[in-house]
């Protein structure tokens, strides 16, 4: 008992302890959690799956793999579609059928298997995986169409990855046993509508339920997990290996009847997303049998090569041929298809089953299975970058600011990071007030920034820190507050301290952090703006420190940022008080020079010491 609660600490430890490594370097993190895997299975011996789980270990990952998808499905909202140009119903009505039947010819003629284990592995192959692609799409900076095709295609390919298994399968057994093919194909059919139906029915049965009252909040998050798990089962039990259908169905089917109810589910269900894709892969690849990889032979590298350099990039190119989605888009994703946890474990399940048909090819399913994983693990995880620069696919390299408000202060801050060369953009429900930045060829958004709308139309993800500074603080307080679980809690800010002493004011667990030390709120703002108070930016050198910036300028001058040489912004607040080095420039808020001459424009007057006037006046149009 006591090994067993070491064995899950330390499954734990290692999956998100490769998790942060991955944050902290960009390493890929599927990559390092096999690592860590296959360090404390076949190398040490310290966590050996099938010993230590027994006849649970098969049932564990299958549920863990019905949650994943589940919650991927959530995250799959129909209005995401119009940014993938059509490419994923390609891809998955012809997509899979291009991939199963040229993996099929690469497994008999490259891997040497007979034909019935090699059209079942080809099937298993067509899926990527949520496991693989989402940690690999959150480390890479990708544009957004090919990162919307990326993560559906993952998502709805896994289920069908498995159907494809299954199909083969039971022709294979029941056509041993006299059953016609066409017999076979139909129930296999009705079985696969039965088991969506029953994911759609699961999702409109919570739907009605949760927004009427008959779930209490607390038991919100739980009933959902059970009911995933239910369904599963339930699928499961009406046809082997289509609970992966369900799940997917009730996931997708919830995630667009805009429950309100949701937006606070998603944090848990992001957070046991995250954990079991953790254990899991790290429990999957422990299990590693080193004697089962001597089983590899030299042919297999020429159908991992196969895979990788033709397979896959027909897959694409033939299914995306005429679409929309330009060719540098296409090459990249045809290049990124890593295989996960999906294909091993289906792998296993089918090898024994092959195995009881007679088919001696089977046990060797483990083994191919496994190589595959490893090499587009490592293949695509340490290339993704690489090839998204070199074909000019990824996102903005630099994150912004996103400010919510058109204050006369916060058109100034906007102006300053813009000459910072920072990207900034500037939300506000008012057209009108929007115009004053517009005039200034700022970046705008239209529209309230907590809407659902406001996801298809802005990529939070774009963003490195959000400043709410309407002249609303409790507004600003909401904007943070449901904001920070997108941008992160630590890079929220808005202007205003907390008043411990004050049993009215907004508890700080409310708000977002506080702009400058001195925490100056939107009246204390104003009034300064009113006086003449200007931001301006200091360049730091080796002979030209923090402090010497702060004696050249005027008496009761407030820190406001530091911009890094990487770009990387760093607020001060009441809590945080950054350090910054020689090559980073300090944002700072300071009172008008003695003797300056107030201007209806952006003041840039460069003093001796490199300080600079960045600000407007608050005569602003």
């Amino acid at each position: 008992m006591h090994h067993l609660a070491l064995v899950l600490a330390a499954i734990g430890v290692l999956g998100i302890g490769a998790q942060w490594i991955a944050w902290r370097t960009g390493w890929p993190a599927i990559a390092l959690m096999l690592i860590a895997g296959i360090l404390a299975g076949p190398v040490t011996g310290f966590i050996q799956p099938e010993r230590d789980f027994g006849p649970m270990l098969e049932p564990l990952i299958s549920l863990a793999v019905a949650i994943i998808l589940f919650e991927g499905g959530l995250n799959l909202n129909f209005r995401e579609l119009r940014h993938a140009e059509g490419a994923v119903h390609r891809l998955a009505l012809l997509g899979v059928p291009i991939a199963w039947g040229l993996g099929a010819l690469a497994c008999y003629y490259v891997a040497g298997l007979v034909w019935p284990v090699a059209i079942l592995f080809a099937g298993i192959l067509v899926v990527t995986g949520p496991t693989v692609i989402l940690p690999l799409l959150r480390q890479t900076n990708l544009a957004h169409r090919p990162r919307a095709i990326l993560k559906w295609e993952s998502i709805v390919n896994d289920p069908l990855g498995a159907l494809c298994a299954v199909v083969t399968y039971e022709i294979l057994h029941r056509t041993a046993q006299g059953d016609s093919v066409a017999g076979v194909a139909v129930s296999l059919l009705l079985a696969s509508i039965v088991a969506g139906l029953l994911g759609w029915g699961a999702a409109r049965l919570i739907a009605w339920a949760f927004p009427r009252g008959h779930v209490p909040e607390f038991l919100k998050a739980p009933v959902l997990l059970i009911a995933v798990i239910g369904v599963f089962v339930g699928a499961n039990m009406i046809q082997e290996e289509s609970g992966l259908l369900t799940v997917t169905v009730m996931g997708v089917a919830l995630a667009n009847m805009r429950l309100a109810s949701f937006r606070d589910l998603m944090p848990f269900k992001e957070n046991i997303t995250v954990l079991l894709v953790s254990g899991v892969f790290v429990m999957l690849s422990a299990s590693l049998n080193l004697e089962v990889l001597r089983q590899f032979e030299w042919r297999f590298l020429a159908f991992l090569a196969v895979l990788l350099f033709l397979v896959r990039p027909a897959t694409v190119l033939l299914s995306l041929a005429g679409s929309r989605v330009p060719i540098r888009e296409q090459l990249f994703i045809g290049w990124i298809a890593p295989r996960g946890i999906v294909a091993v474990a289906i792998s296993g399940l089918f090898a024994l089953k092959m195995g009881d048909l007679g088919y001696e090819d089977g046990g060797v399913l483990v083994s191919l299975s496994f190589a595959v994983v490893i090499a587009t693990i490592f293949a695509h995880g340490f290339t993704a970058k690489l090839a998204a620069r070199w074909l000019g696919v990824t996102g903005d390299t630099k994150k912004g600011v996103l400010i919510v408000g058109t204050t006369p202060w916060s058109l100034a801050l906007a102006e300053a990071l813009r000459e910072l060369e920072m990207p900034v953009v500037v939300a506000d429900t008012s057209w009108q007030r929007l115009a004053r930045a517009r005039q200034r060829d700022i970046p705008t958004y239209h529209g309230e920034i907590l809407a659902e709308a406001t996801e298809d139309h802005l990529d939070m993800g774009r963003f490195q820190a959000l400043v709410a500074a309407t002249d609303n603080e409790a507004y600003n307080a909401l904007v943070c507050n449901e904001l920070a679980t997108e941008v992160g809690r630590h890079a929220v800010y808005q202007l205003g301290d907390v008043d411990h002493d004050d049993a009215r004011a907004l508890p700080a667990a409310l708000r977002g952090r506080t702009l400058f030390p001195s925490g100056l709120g939107v009246e204390e703002i104003d009034q300064r703006l009113r006086q003449g108070w200007t931001l301006r930016k200091t360049r730091l050198t080796e002979q030209f420190s923090l402090k010497d910036a702060m004696r050249e300028l005027p008496e009761g001058a407030d820190q406001l940022m530091v911009i890094g040489k990487s770009g990387k912004i760093h607020f001060f607040s009441h809590a945080s008080r950054p350090k910054p080095e020689a090559g980073d420039t300090v944002v700072s808020y300071a009172p008008p020079k003695p003797g300056a001459v107030r201007s209806e424009t952006v003041e840039s007057a460069t003093s001796t010491q490199g300080d600079e006037d960045m600000t407007a006046s608050p005569a602003l149009p």
